[in-house]
């Protein structure tokens, strides 16, 4: 795995992959102009919901479970001193379908936080409490 992060002189910062996929990331260094883009902190949160999605709507359709909608709504702390890692992090899991029992849905995101998601497996072993609740909606 290859990136490349680039500043040409002013924000957002801009990550190409080998792909030529492009990500921006953003800061507010000026209160007169908000970030336009994702802070670095906040890419990261994004990544764990989405590696950790992906591991239960792959997992969700060996089972044959419909997935309509899914979402991770994620609340996280983060130390008041530098460096401020992330101290703690919520993931709550809401999935819309009519045919998956919450007992599967809470599996299928058991497995993916304990076991396939890189990103979670990264920030549990900082140190990190690493919290997640499920719902289902029909």
């Amino acid at each position: 795995m290859h990136v490349l992060v680039t500043y040409n002189g002013k924000l957002p910062l801009v990550g190409s992959n080998d792909k030529r996929q492009k990500t921006r990331f953003d800061a507010t260094l000026d209160p007169s102009e908000p970030a336009r883009h994702a802070s670095p902190m906040e890419v990261l949160l994004e990544s764990l919901a989405a590696c950790s999605l992906m591991d239960v709507i792959m997992i969700l359709g060996k089972k044959k479970k419909t997935v309509a909608v899914i979402r991770t709504q994620i609340e996280a702390e983060r130390a008041d001193v530098h460096p401020r890692v992330f101290t703690a992090i919520h993931l709550a899991y809401t999935l819309k379908s009519p045919d998956c029992p919450p007992g599967d849905f809470r599996k299928a995101v058991e497995l993916s936080i304990d076991k396939y998601c890189s990103v979670a497996a990264m920030i549990r072993n900082s140190g990190c409490n690493l919290t997640w609740s499920t719902e289902v909606t029909g």
